[in-house]
């Protein structure tokens, strides 16, 4: 894929994770994606979507800045939501949490053949358990 035609592929991935929309998110990703430090694996992938989306249903990524490099995509998202089911062993709190995620893809075929990046589960779970002022 040229660079602009990654830009717009990224920005459909974003829409579907955005409307938490499990088989096109599904569509995006390899089969055997290999992520780093987590479990490989489109259903791994799907898994950890859905275990966000029950907790926080009004979450929502919003785009900072996209790179594009060859096959590799580096993106600066900020995600966020309003907790309000049970999330790692987390029962709701009903705070509200912004998160920022740096992410490097790898695109094959157009689909994400490999991930690493910063997990948000530390930062969102910090957010979760802090005091309130």
């Amino acid at each position: 894929m040229e660079s602009w035609e990654m830009r717009e592929w990224f920005a459909e991935y974003l829409d579907a994770c955005n409307r938490h929309d499990l088989d096109a998110i599904r569509s995006f990703v390899a089969p055997a994606v290999r992520r780093a430090h987590l479990p490989s694996g489109a259903d791994a992938w799907i898994d950890d979507k859905a275990d966000l989306f029950r907790a926080f249903p009004d979450w929502r990524w919003r785009r900072i800045q996209l790179v594009v490099e060859d096959d590799r995509i580096a993106a600066h998202v900020r995600g966020s939501g309003t907790h309000l089911g049970n999330y790692r062993g987390v029962a709701a709190t009903r705070r509200h949490v912004n998160i920022a995620q740096f992410a490097m893809y790898r695109v094959a075929a157009g689909r994400i053949a490999e991930f690493s990046g910063s997990g948000y589960d530390a930062e969102l779970l910090a957010q979760l358990a802090a005091p309130e002022w």
